[in-house]
């Protein structure tokens, strides 16, 4: 279970805070998706569950643990609203490979599988995939890296329609094995996944939908 209890981020320089009071409930194997306007604090929130930002009051516990930034950057893995500015490696098989030089190619195949890239040269040039296929690239970086949290910062953004439509189906289908957390400027295309529903605005939260939390038996504990 993900919890945010009461979680603030105000920086000396802003004049107000950019999250204020923010506290929500994700269990395990669930979708929650976060909408809101521009400006509304959506990817400064993910960055604080993602540990690349250090909140001033309040929590972020996994199951009965307070995580600090650190153990968070182990915890979760976040997709960037635009990858390919992330993109370091020279072909596909350097990105995934990228602090993670022992990887063999079971553990390479496995991920881009995950994601429906399988059938893509490794030898490929991140840069030149496209829309989509850059987001599914992403994802499966973070993949490799097994994380118990997926954080999305609008996934489905600048895509054509069907390549929106693919994303979708992708997220519906890790939901299977992972918790995942998505922010976006709209929740209509994903509110049929979404188990979790809130509302972000001025750094404030408002829950607009919950279903009844269902852990997962086979959930592995996290230390």
């Amino acid at each position: 279970m993900l919890r945010l209890e009461q979680l603030t981020y105000h920086p000396p320089a802003t004049p107000a805070a950019i999250v204020s009071g923010v506290s929500l409930e994700l269990a395990p194997q669930q979708l929650g998706v976060i909408y809101g306007p521009s400006g509304s604090g959506k990817s400064t929130l993910l960055e604080l569950m993602a540990g690349f930002a250090t909140p001033s009051t309040g929590q972020i516990r996994w199951r009965d643990q307070t995580l600090e930034p650190e153990a968070l950057r182990q915890l979760a893995g976040l997709v960037f609203q635009f990858p390919e500015r992330h993109f370091c490696g020279h072909t596909i098989l350097e990105e995934l490979r990228l602090g993670h030089p022992e990887l063999d190619r079971a553990q390479i195949d496995q991920a881009l599988q995950s994601v429906g890239l399988d059938h893509l040269d490794l030898t490929t040039l991140p840069h030149s995939l496209s829309g989509g296929q850059q987001r599914r690239l992403a994802l499966a970086v973070q993949l490799i890296r097994k994380p118990y949290l997926l954080l999305l910062d609008e996934p489905t953004a600048g895509l054509d329609w069907s390549m929106r439509q693919q994303i979708i189906s992708l997220l519906q289908q890790l939901k299977q094995n992972w918790t995942l957390l998505v922010v976006s400027h709209d929740a209509d295309e994903l509110a049929h996944l979404a188990d979790c529903c809130w509302h972000l605005n001025q750094g404030h939260l408002t829950l607009q939908k919950q279903t009844n939390p269902q852990p997962m038996a086979t959930e592995a504990n996290w230390e």
